[in-house]
């Protein structure tokens, strides 16, 4: 049987200390920060990002170099036989991409995997593909498994600020001015792989309301057949004030009793985007492995 590994980047919220409790690999992801290059829980932990967020230093994602990848699959490939490789999606960055470009040189060792996922539901995509692994199954099979599975999630993020979207553009100076003074909290959702708006909310009470709404509207339609607790996840995520967090996840528990709950922080390039204060709810279907 080949010898497989799990390759994911640091947009899954998995650390580097956690990667190697797992028996996992994480890419870094880089960012350009007043044009000097770190790399996320390298020489950039989340508490140093936020500082320099806040103090209004120039913050710029990026996606990893073809030579960081490789470099990795190669180091990789002397101890394995095959990688499965689960990039963050590919609806919100190139990586997917480039990594599918790069592995056709590789003779069919590596899979890349196009699981439009980020932040938790990658997280919970990696943690499928360690039990596939384990399920004796080939690499090839777990990317038309995790390929086949990876629309069933779903995430709903509430923003605290208007300045980061100001900042990337994504709303004009008046509006965000606007939005500010009627404490407007926008709802974003990520579905299939892309950041769109959901709703707007006066406030962060009626913003949790929204996203437990939308919530609970996936789990009664969408996901109506498997809604139950004993196959959907679902996952309380917050940018860096952990007590919000915990605060969110009480509302959540309250509101889906049964179900098991997880609580994570989001990945440095999703706050990036969105800024600190931020919260989000996300729910995943487990994959069902014999």
């Amino acid at each position: 049987m080949a010898k497989i590994a799990i390759i994911t980047d640091s947009n899954s919220g998995i650390t580097q200390v956690e990667s190697k409790e797992m028996g996992i690999f994480v890419l870094p992801m880089p960012f350009m920060i007043n044009e000097e290059t770190f790399f996320e829980d390298i020489n950039l932990t989340q508490d140093a990002f936020f500082e320099k967020l806040k103090s209004g230093a120039d913050v710029v994602t990026s996606q990893p170099s073809p030579e960081s990848v490789t470099n990795l699959w190669d180091d990789v490939l002397k101890e394995y036989d095959e990688i499965v490789h689960i990039p963050m999606s590919s609806g919100l960055s190139g990586s997917c991409h480039s990594a599918m470009l790069l592995s056709e040189d590789y003779g069919g060792k590596v899979h890349v995997i196009d699981n439009v996922r980020i932040s938790v539901t990658l997280r919970q995509s990696v943690k499928d593909a360690l039990d596939l692994v384990k399920a004796g199954n080939t690499a090839a099979q777990i990317k038309n498994i995790l390929e086949a599975d990876k629309l069933n999630c779903s995430i709903y993020i509430m923003l605290d600020t208007l300045f980061y979207l100001k900042k990337g553009g994504r709303i004009t100076p008046a509006a965000a001015m606007l939005g500010t003074v009627l404490k407007i909290k926008p709802v974003l959702q990520i579905q299939g792989g892309k950041l769109d708006s959901y709703a707007k909310a006066r406030g962060a009470k009626p913003g949790h309301k929204i996203m437990i709404d939308a919530l609970r509207n996936d789990l009664d339609t969408r996901f109506v057949e498997d809604s139950g607790p004993k196959r959907m996840l679902l996952f309380v995520v917050y940018s860096n004030d952990a007590e919000q967090g915990q605060g969110f996840k009480k509302e959540v528990e309250e509101a889906f009793p049964g179900y098991n709950l997880y609580l994570d922080r989001l990945p440095l390039s999703i706050a990036c985007h969105i800024g600190p204060g931020a919260v989000a709810i996300a729910c995943c279907k487990k994959l069902l492995i014999t």
